[in-house]
């Protein structure tokens, strides 16, 4: 009996899918907070279908937005200003949940991922 109630919770655990909105976190205003050499940095950005506007440490910059699918798109700086800025980065929306996603992001090409979670502020 007991290997019965293990088998279907591992089962019905197996079975649960995070829900993923993705469509509602396409267009707004939103906040990423990460820690960066110690010290927790804030990235505030508006982001419609095709144009993102980040400001990052006092600094504004614009991205275009291209949507692979509903839970997948690229970044590409539109005025980059060194070799670094010019690498396209590519973000995936994992999970998402009421005003927040988590998504996982790398350099379009390359396969070391970084994970966050970004909050809907508006």
């Amino acid at each position: 009996m007991n290997k019965i109630i293990v088998l279907l919770s591992l089962t019905l655990v197996s079975c649960y899918e995070q829900q993923s909105n993705c469509k509602d976190f396409k267009s707004g205003k939103f906040e990423f907070v990460q820690e960066i050499d110690g010290k927790k940095m804030t990235s505030v950005f508006e982001r419609n279908d095709s144009l993102q506007i980040e400001t990052f440490d006092g600094k504004t910059d614009t991205a275009s937005v291209r949507w692979v699918n509903d839970c997948e798109y690229i970044l590409q700086k539109l005025h980059p200003r060194n070799m670094q800025e010019k690498k396209a980065i590519n973000i995936k929306i994992l999970t998402t949940n009421k005003n927040q996603y988590n998504f996982e992001y790398s350099f379009v090409g390359e396969a070391k991922k970084q994970k966050g979670t970004v909050t809907k502020i508006e």
